[in-house]
């Protein structure tokens, strides 16, 4: 059961907000508190320090992370179609702005200024990404769906490499379409017929 507070939430998600806007470093609780509508004694209340807030936060993104992975998984068994389900779901909130980049890819570029707890968090959802989709290229491989030109394990880790620079050159270029011209042609190169 969720005892979070609709206060604790609402600097969840500002926090969030101004990390994907300028990472760690690039928001204070003075930030949040105009945002909210708060004093800064209120954010501390729900969060003692900075460092708890973002690692809340990272926790927070990866739980999401792994519903929308089981979601893909419970929508379809076909690897190629997850592929396609979890880039989709990267460009539709690229292209409608609701989530113009991956936090964790965000705070990743951060690891050597981000305080431990907050590090921890940020390769704790690199390692569940990167397990799952390592399972999609090992089945995709076994099933003869996907091209896997190496270890499914190394394919998994480009595929993920490309999804996040192709978040990087659409925020780059401020184009958002960028990130599908990026993405779409390796999952047609990906797919076997």
């Amino acid at each position: 059961m969720d005892t979070r507070s609709s206060t604790a939430d609402s600097i969840l998600a500002s926090a969030r907000e101004l990390v994907v806007a300028g990472g760690y470093h690039g928001f204070s609780y003075a930030d949040i508190a105009q945002v909210v509508g708060i004093r800064k004694p209120s954010i501390h209340h729900h969060f003692p320090s900075k460092t708890d807030l973002v690692r809340t936060l990272v926790h927070d993104h990866r739980i999401g992370l792994e519903a929308g992975l089981a979601a893909i998984e419970r929508s379809t068994s076909d690897p190629v179609a997850q592929l396609r389900a979890y880039s989709a779901h990267w460009e539709a909130c690229i292209m409608d702005g609701s989530a113009p980049f991956c936090l964790s890819a965000l705070l990743a570029s951060e690891l050597p200024i981000l305080p431990a707890e907050v590090a921890l968090e940020v390769r704790a959802h690199f390692r569940v990404l990167s397990d799952w989709l390592a399972s999609v290229f090992e089945r995709g491989a076994r099933e003869r769906r996907i091209a896997v030109t190496t270890s499914p394990r190394l394919e998994a880790e480009t595929f993920m490499a490309t999804v996040h620079g192709a978040m990087l050159s659409a925020r780059a270029y401020g184009d958002p379409k960028t990130f599908g011209a990026i993405v779409s042609p390796l999952l047609e190169r990906l797919a076997l017929p």
